[in-house]
């Protein structure tokens, strides 16, 4: 488990849920910090538009009492203001470095950015499945597996070309 909480925005979770993966963030990081806005997005809005992830994130918060994070507007750094985030991101960066420069998980990229030039570890969905690997969570044949759906599902935005070289790289280890 992480030593440093870990705050996550709404990409990965939604990703982790429609892989339902959901238990590995337990198994490797304990608790999870989910801000009100990233809660929203991801789970109040996807129950209204019926998204089956959302179904499963939200049941699955309910089970480790995962509860949303408020995070005060007094709370946010004017920096993260003037970047252009949106608010699951700006809220994700603001609440983990409240926390004492927690661990972030976003797959945004510029959200990845603004996070890592704050000092803040940032890991993102195919890193949590690397993670599970190497933490022998998941064996190679799953995380090909889970890779090849990654890559294949139009319903999750992470780069095909970048899943491919990631998954090559770690099974080449």
């Amino acid at each position: 488990m992480s030593d440093l909480p870990v705050v996550s925005d709404a990409g990965p979770l939604m990703v982790l849920a429609k892989l339902h993966l959901l238990h590995l963030l337990h198994e490797l990081y304990g608790q999870i910090y989910i801000p009100s806005s990233v809660y929203d997005e991801a789970v109040t809005m996807g129950l209204r538009q019926g998204y089956e992830d959302a179904r499963t994130l939200y049941d699955h918060c309910q089970q480790m009492n995962w509860h949303p994070e408020s995070v005060p507007v007094s709370s946010i750094p004017p920096e993260l203001e003037a970047v252009g985030l949106d608010s699951g991101e700006r809220d994700t960066l603001a609440l983990a470095l409240g926390l004492g420069n927690a661990q972030v998980l976003m797959d945004e990229h510029v959200g990845r950015m603004v996070a890592r030039a704050l000092g803040l570890k940032v890991r993102g969905s195919l890193a949590v499945l690397v993670d599970a690997y190497r933490g022998r969570l998941i064996g190679s044949s799953a995380l090909r597996a889970y890779c090849t759906e990654l890559a294949e599902r139009q319903d999750i935005w992470i780069n095909p070309s970048l899943v491919r070289q990631v998954l090559d790289r770690v099974l080449e280890e």
